[in-house]
């Protein structure tokens, strides 16, 4: 027979909690959380009768406008975000500026470290201009004493860092365990949901990309955010996956300095190159923006074993282009060893950025650059054929402001922004005469020859 568990509940909004409270954490209402014996039915509550009834969910503002829109408009109270990211990417950093500026805004909160000692985060707030009394810290080693010191200060926000170094001494696993992650995390997100706290886990990335094994906590949590970029590079990307209270695929753009993160226009930062062999212009969504950021590559003959190397790009899909060009293009790629990357250090995975990469490897194989203040659109399939890329209106927008006054495209893609025009092209060949290798250019030479 199972234990008889004995529960709580508000008298005013019927909220239910484990153990009793002062205050109800779904109507805020003081000494209404009375005993239920077990076994009593639950008591079915009107949405309309929950807290915050007039005006909605209150949000609260991080300080960084950025931050905020990846939110959906500020920090609910009792989310359990999840910042996922590389080891040394940032995110110590990004959460120690979140906490001081919702400290310096009037909201408690608590950050909780488990990879470093309050002296060292003392260290890392001097650095960074932050006066030591707007950060509250607690050891984040143990669980029991982490939950015990949060009831107790009942904070805004408590900012773990990180969720894998956090261990239920109880437990009895390793710590940084999956086992001990999603148990950690259980009992942390039970803290948010019955306390009222907000709850940022800070954690760290597999080599797959997955968080302490394949997708451990992405269902157990509200808000899932992904802070990557070039470790070598100050460029950073915040972009927003899972979101209960927003939109998904937002993205904010930080750079790295001395003094922390700042927030900036990744126009700012991401030129395109202008008549150079070898360089072309893509036009990637990046979350829902899109941008205007240059594409090179390099060709170089080899009688040995040819290289592929991409960075900033996938490097199956960069192959894939190449294969593509050599057949279908008629580009003689095989025998060569072949580089790519992209500016600023940001990493592309948008399939309609094809068309740019293979330009930027016509342009470098035939050493002629792409026609002046163009940019390509378009993803490749396996015959060459050029497929449509999604989002025409945010790209065709982002081609404006970046200057250019051509792109080229599959078919139409509809009403032309003032001063750009379209270069329908249907086959890769046809896309890349201007190379010297398209259909015309290649009729030609089997006429000569």
């Amino acid at each position: 027979m199972g234990k008889a568990r004995t529960l709580m509940s508000c008298s005013a909004c019927g909220q239910q909690v484990g153990q009793w409270v002062g205050r109800c954490p779904g109507c805020g209402a003081w000494g209404t959380v009375e005993l239920r014996g077990p076994g009593t039915a639950t008591v079915p509550v009107a949405l309309q009768t929950l807290r915050h009834e007039a005006g909605g969910e209150p949000r609260a503002s991080t300080g960084i406008p950025g931050i905020d829109r990846v939110l959906g408009g500020g920090l609910v109270p009792a989310t359990v975000a999840l910042l996922a990211g590389e080891p040394g990417i940032g995110k110590s950093t990004l959460l120690l500026q979140l906490v001081a500026n919702l400290s310096a805004a009037g909201l408690p909160c608590l950050l909780a470290s488990g990879e470093e000692s309050r002296d060292q985060v003392a260290l890392r707030a001097r650095r960074l201009g932050i006066p030591g009394d707007r950060v509250a810290f607690a050891s984040g080693r143990e669980l029991g004493p982490l939950m015990d010191a949060a009831r107790a200060e009942r904070p805004f926000l408590l900012a773990v860092d990180s969720i894998q170094s956090l261990r239920d001494t109880a437990a009895g696993q390793v710590p940084g365990g999956p086992a001990q992650v999603r148990g950690c995390t259980d009992a942390l997100v039970g803290l948010a949901k019955t306390e009222g706290i907000a709850v940022i886990l800070a954690g760290h990335v597999t080599k797959d990309g997955d968080v302490a094994g394949p997708r451990t906590l992405e269902h157990a949590v509200d808000v899932v955010l992904t802070f990557d970029g070039e470790p070598r590079s100050g460029l950073r990307m915040l972009s927003g996956g899972k979101n209960r209270f927003g939109a998904e695929g937002e993205v904010a753009w930080f750079e790295m300095g001395s003094d922390g993160l700042h927030e900036i226009d990744p126009r700012a930062m991401l030129r395109t190159g202008e008549g150079e062999p070898g360089s072309a212009t893509a036009l990637p969504r990046l979350g829902r923006r899109a941008l205007a950021v240059e594409v090179q590559a390099l060709v170089v003959p080899t009688d040995g074993p040819a290289r592929r190397q991409a960075t900033g790009l996938e490097q199956g899909r960069f192959q894939l282009v190449a294969a593509v060009l050599d057949r279908a293009g008629r580009i003689p790629l095989a025998r060569a060893e072949l580089f790519g990357a992209t500016s600023g250090g940001v990493r592309i995975d948008d399939p309609a950025c094809d068309l740019a990469l293979a330009a930027a490897l016509a342009s470098a194989a035939s050493g002629v650059p792409p026609p002046s203040r163009s940019a390509f659109v378009g993803e490749l399939g396996l015959t060459g054929r050029i497929h449509p890329g999604a989002g025409m209106g945010g790209r065709l927008a982002a081609a404006t402001a970046a200057g250019l006054t051509t792109v080229f495209c599959a078919g139409e893609p509809g009403p032309m922004p003032d001063g750009l025009r379209a270069v329908p092209v249907g086959h890769v060949a046809e896309a890349l005469e201007w190379a010297g290798f398209g259909a015309h250019s290649r009729a030609k030479r089997d006429r000569v020859a």
